[in-house]
């Protein structure tokens, strides 16, 4: 799953990244302890015809359409993203993407829960599919797409966000792009063998602690 991550690149070096053309609308705050519930940086067509732009979004997804008891997920799974019907509509036509330098999960050990930062061994951002769509009070709500853990990530958690490889990023967020397996085809994720983590402070369990320490490796 993905329940936490860290977002401190600054907006040029995300920019680069991206190599798309790219607006931003509003300043970013590094954050080393993103929680669910709160406005979270996004990378997405707000319109039909809009330009690409670098926004926010509420972290936690409900479709302007659904009750007020209806859930509000902060991950939706590859395989039932696409033929769920609360998601999709987005999937189709409401696709983003949610730039973070990593994530966290938490591997069983000893009768606690470790905490491991997982990043790109280069320390690149990461670019995590995500869907989007107008939540009933007119805002914007996401959710991050997982897939069953791959490469050093098994050795942590049984699911991990889908983190896509550079030449995705366009296609993911085309919107003339809305058939399943056309986007099966030319959509794929970040190699298994780019990516690293460590055990970081027990600190992060409490989503108030922020700070780039929170990094730092934990303690043999």
């Amino acid at each position: 799953m993905c329940g936490r991550f860290a977002l401190y690149s600054a907006y040029p070096r995300l920019s680069r990244a991206l190599r798309l053309p790219l607006e931003q609308a509003g300043e970013l705050t590094p954050r080393y302890n993103v929680v669910p519930g709160t406005w979270i940086t996004v990378v997405r067509h707000p319109g039909d015809e809009a330009p690409l732009v670098m926004d926010e979004a509420w972290w936690g997804y409900r479709p302007h359409w659904a009750r007020e008891a209806a859930p509000e997920p902060i991950n939706a799974t590859v395989e039932k993203v696409a033929t769920s019907r609360y998601f999709k509509a987005a999937f189709a036509h409401h696709r983003c993407l949610v730039p973070a330098d990593g994530w966290y999960e938490w591997l069983p050990l000893s009768g606690k829960k470790q905490p491991h930062f997982l990043c790109r061994k280069d320390r690149e951002p990461l670019w995590l599919a995500g869907i989007w769509s107008e939540r009933p009070d007119g805002g914007p709500g996401c959710a991050i797409l997982t897939e069953p853990a791959r490469g050093v990530a098994r050795e942590i958690h049984e699911r991990m966000p889908l983190a896509l490889g550079e030449e995705s990023l366009a296609p993911w967020l085309d919107p003339q792009l809305t058939g399943r397996e056309t986007l099966r085809r030319v959509v794929h994720h970040l190699p298994d063998e780019r990516l690293t983590h460590w055990p970081v402070s027990m600190r992060v369990n409490r989503p108030a602690n922020e700070g780039a320490e929170l990094l730092e490796p934990a303690p043999e």
